[in-house]
């Protein structure tokens, strides 16, 4: 088993392969934006094999917006997606996928579903389908159990970015459930929707619940961020802390007493 993260550039998310005796399987796609780099760059890790399906985190632009070319140019491979984003994939909805943020045109994206407790077999390991809500209603997480590699997508942007919720199917309460259900799995590294994998059971400790107890903070704030902090860019799936993550924790509880 082979397991490669390709990093996102500019607005793309972090895209993963799961390569197997069996079969190989990719994890995000990113934008269109670099869609012909990427499938070269996947091509680069492949040794002449073919990817035999590709696996989405959610509808959103930087996830899912090159699924249908990198699909195409593995033989017209499935994508799968949680069932609440099929008909907005297969549409290419303008709106609900984000790509109107970007200046971007989603492209028509045949899908076939994907739900919690579904296992799709590597032959020298196995990936396990997780339900993640809170960015959106179809967030979704895949799992090497074998090597306790998660892939968590928009819920957790990155170590040090929490996830918004303000957006239209974002549950701040469901990102907090998803946030428990991922420190419960007790993962040993966690590929995050951008930037580098995160490794190591105290690391990912240590990360979880500074998200959680900014999240939480933010719950019993109303559903408020701190006030200094920044309007999120009209791109941005995740907030940027003023003043910078260390000192979050600290601003939450005061805001929330």
């Amino acid at each position: 088993m082979r397991i490669i993260r390709l990093p996102g550039i500019h607005h793309d998310a972090n895209a993963v392969i799961f390569s197997g005796s069996d079969s190989n399987v990719l994890v995000d796609a990113g934008t269109t934006w670099y869609q012909m780099l990427q499938v070269e760059r996947i091509a680069g890790h492949m040794d002449n094999k073919k990817l035999n399906r590709i696996l989405l985190t959610s509808r959103r632009y930087p996830f899912a917006g090159a699924a249908k070319h990198i699909a195409e140019s593995h033989g017209d491979i499935p994508i799968h997606v949680h069932p609440d984003a099929i008909s907005v994939l297969e549409t290419g909805d303008f709106y609900s996928t984000w790509a109107n943020r970007y200046d971007s045109d989603m492209p028509s994206t045949k899908c076939e579903p994907v739900e919690q407790g579904d296992v799709f077999e590597l032959g020298d390991g196995s990936l396990f389908s997780l339900s993640l809500p809170g960015h959106c209603t179809d967030g979704m997480g895949y799992y090497e159990r074998d090597r306790g590699v998660l892939v968590t997508g928009a819920v957790l942007p990155r170590a040090d970015t929490p996830c918004r919720w303000d957006m239209p199917g974002g549950s701040l309460p469901e990102l907090i459930t998803s946030l428990k259900t991922i420190h419960d799995l007790s993962p040993s590294s966690i590929v995050p929707a951008r930037g580098p994998t995160i490794k190591g059971s105290g690391r990912i400790d240590e990360v979880l619940n500074q998200h959680l107890n900014f999240l939480e903070g933010c719950l019993e704030n109303e559903g408020e961020v701190p006030r200094s902090w920044p309007r999120p860019a009209r791109t941005a799936y995740f907030l940027v802390s003023d003043p910078p993550w260390p000192l979050i924790e600290k601003e939450v509880s005061s805001k929330s007493e």
